[in-house]
C-alpha cells in the first residue's frame, strides 16, 4: 500500500470564511465545495508529508499548517496588502528556510515558508 495524499482538515463553523485568505493570499484554487466542506488545492503535485512537533522552531509555537511557497516576498506583499498582522518573522532560520507566521480568518497559525 502507498499513501496517495494526506489532507489537513481544520474545523470551521463557516467554511467559506477562509476563501479570501486561501485563494487571494496563497493563490490556491477552490476544487470542492459541498457547503459543509471546502477543499483548496495548488497547481503543483505535492509530496505526502506530516510533521509532529513540540515547538515551531526558534522558540515559536507549533503552527497549525506550514505552506511552502516559491516567492516569500510576494506572500509578504499580499499579506501586507490585506493588512494581516504578522505573528512572527520574516526570519531566516538556521535550518535553511525563510518564513513568517500569520493567522487565517479562523485563528489557525499558518507558517508560510520558502527554502533558501
Amino acid at each position: 500500500m502507498n499513501v496517495k495524499r494526506i489532507i489537513a482538515n481544520l474545523h470551521a463553523a463557516q467554511p467559506a470564511e477562509v476563501d479570501e485568505f486561501y485563494r487571494l493570499i496563497l493563490g490556491l484554487e477552490l476544487v470542492m465545495d459541498h457547503g459543509w466542506i471546502r477543499t483548496y488545492a495548488g497547481s503543483e503535485r505535492m509530496a505526502v508529508q506530516v510533521s509532529f512537533a513540540s515547538e515551531g522552531g526558534s522558540g515559536t509555537p507549533v503552527p497549525d499548517l506550514s505552506v511552502e511557497v516559491d516567492d516569500l516576498d510576494e506572500a509578504l506583499r499580499r499579506v501586507a496588502e490585506q493588512r494581516i498582522p504578522i505573528e512572527y518573522g520574516p526570519s531566516h532560520e538556521p535550518w535553511g528556510v525563510r518564513r513568517f507566521y500569520v493567522r487565517d480568518p479562523l485563528g489557525n497559525l499558518i507558517n508560510i515558508l520558502q527554502h533558501v
